[in-house]
């Protein structure tokens, strides 16, 4: 009896196992996710097409395979934006989904919204993802991203400070920089003092971080503070050694006005202590020693300044000029020529 029992249960388990097995809906799944994987080969093939063709046959075979639909609306979202909101939106009803897909659902709903301009819903789809985590970095750079688009100062800096605390990362001209945005704002509204606070706030929080003392020498300047506006420019031309030759000529006319012109030869010196290869700064210095009459010492600044950058025929036209009392016809003749090849 025993014996008969026993013949019985193991018939049973092999019927449910051969029945599982072998169940349509079990094909099925395998075939979907066949055609789903051959849909992925197509994208990364740059075939659209036909991974369109591929994820509708998904969905069509299996309307519970959630990442077809998320692919299926990512790929069209391009052509028709308001038809992969309704696909990702349909998604969100779906009871029961691991965090990771609601992630890439709200995530694919926050890139349909920007598509199509609605940025306030897209705000809130990547506001979405950091309720579900919290430490996830594409929606803080996707909101600060969103800020910044929309000029809302205060909001990028907030998104940006959570990153900082996330990655450990302390870069403080990431969150100065939109005092200075603030600052440009209320230059644009004549609000001269409010700017002035702004481009202090930043330099409070960044003091390497350039820029700000541009914009607050240039504000100085407007309100004819001579003296504080040199002082910034200055600054700025010692942090910023690329971009430093934009006030260079604000310098040499702040101190020419403040009777301080003598300066401008101690200022290049000091840029070019810093950067010896400073072309600008070795360019504008020489011109100073030529106006004092010491030629030598100018044309030996312009030798290392073509050394720096022999590309600029600025240099090749300042020797000439210094060799026209020094140097014969044929000298010249000479340095005419390596100016035209330079020109051609």
């Amino acid at each position: 009896m025993n014996l008969i029992y026993l013949l019985s249960l193991i018939t049973i388990v092999i019927c449910i196992i051969a029945l599982y097995r072998f169940s349509p809906y079990r094909v099925k799944k395998k075939h979907s996710n066949s055609l789903f994987t051959e849909a992925l080969n197509a994208m990364v093939r740059g075939d659209r097409i036909k991974a369109i063709n591929l994820l509708r046959q998904v969905v069509k075979q299996d309307s519970d395979h959630v990442r077809a639909y998320l692919q299926l609306g990512n790929i069209i979202k391009d052509d028709n934006p308001l038809q992969a909101i309704k696909i990702h939106q349909s998604l969100t009803v779906r009871p029961n989904l691991p965090t990771d897909i609601k992630v890439d659902i709200h995530r694919a709903l926050a890139n349909d919204y920007f598509t199509v301009g609605q940025f306030n819903k897209a705000k809130e789809e990547a506001k979405q993802i950091l309720l579900l985590e919290k430490r996830n970095l594409w929606a803080l750079e996707f909101l600060i991203s969103l800020a910044e688009k929309n000029k809302e100062w205060d909001d990028a800096a907030s998104w940006t400070k959570q990153m900082h605390r996330i990655t450990g990362k302390k870069q403080n001209d990431d969150v100065a920089k939109f005092d200075v945005y603030k600052g440009l704002d209320c230059l644009k509204n004549s609000q001269i003092d409010e700017a002035k606070s702004f481009f202090n706030k930043a330099i409070k929080i960044a003091p390497n971080f350039s820029i700000s003392y541009q914009y607050l020498g240039d504000v100085y300047a407007e309100t004819r503070d001579l003296v504080k506006a040199l002082e910034n420019w200055e600054n700025f031309a010692s942090l910023d050694l690329e971009n430093g030759k934009e006030v260079y000529t604000k310098i040499e006319t702040a101190l020419f006005d403040l009777g301080r012109y003598s300066e401008v030869e101690k200022f290049y010196r000091r840029i070019i202590k810093i950067n010896p290869s400073n072309f600008e700064a070795l360019l504008r210095l020489a011109n100073v020693l030529e106006e004092k009459g010491e030629g030598v010492s100018a044309m030996n600044l312009i030798d290392d300044a073509i050394s720096s950058d022999s590309r600029d025929i600025r240099a090749e036209l300042m020797k000439l000029k210094l060799s026209l009392s020094t140097s014969t016809p044929m000298e010249l003749g000479h340095q005419l020529d390596k100016i035209i090849e330079k020109l051609s």
